[in-house]
């Protein structure tokens, strides 16, 4: 007769198969952990790179070649305005003719007339300008004025200060005017010692 003990298994080969499968188990859960700690290392590597990537060095030399940009632009401004300026005053500019060698009288009247009239068209001109000038200058503030009572901003003008004083004393040094006693608005007072005080207030106290 065999034991019933000897038939009961302690430990063997199912017990090993478990042991290993926790073992690649846990093998694969430490190669994951492994992984996304790698991801996120690289991660933050990529992020620090980029938030170094515009160093002190740099920023300055950014700075100046922003600068030498923005110079170089200005001064081609200029230059296309001074040009266009030049351009127009040699379209609107006439030669003066050489007067002292004409000896001609009708001549020189001709002359004068065709400068004389060239200065009344240009004042015209001048004129017309200025007006439309003046109405765009006009459209302007009403439209700034509407625009701050929309936004509820109110301008406050320029006060002159004047003396609080100022009119009455001018209606007093007017001729006509009634002298006022400024003694007569002041206030009554008792005069009385020192010593006649210090007395009243010892005999109150006793």
């Amino acid at each position: 007769m065999t034991d019933p003990e000897d038939l009961l298994r302690y430990g063997g080969a199912q017990a090993d198969e478990d042991g290993e499968e926790a073992k690649k188990k846990k093998e694969e859960r430490e190669q994951k952990k492994a992984e996304v700690r790698k991801r996120l290392e690289e991660a933050g590597q990529k992020k620090k790179k980029k938030k170094g990537f515009l160093t002190p060095e740099r920023k300055k030399k950014l700075r100046k070649l922003l600068m030498l940009k923005a110079s170089e632009d200005l001064k081609r401004q200029q230059a296309a305005k001074e040009s266009e300026r030049l351009k127009v005053l040699q379209q609107r500019t006439v030669a003066m003719p050489n007067v002292e060698s004409v000896n001609d009288k009708g001549q020189l009247e001709k002359i004068y007339n065709d400068l004389f009239n060239r200065v009344c068209q240009l004042e015209e001109e001048k004129y017309d300008i200025n007006f439309v000038v003046g109405q765009i200058d006009s459209e302007i503030n009403s439209l700034t004025i509407e625009v701050n009572d929309l936004r509820g901003k109110f301008v406050k003008p320029a006060l002159k200060k004047v003396s609080k004083y100022e009119n009455r004393f001018k209606k007093q040094a007017a001729p006509g005017a009634e002298k006022q006693d400024i003694r007569a608005n002041l206030k009554a007072v008792k005069k009385e010692s020192v010593f006649t005080q210090l007395a009243s207030k010892v005999i109150t106290f006793f």
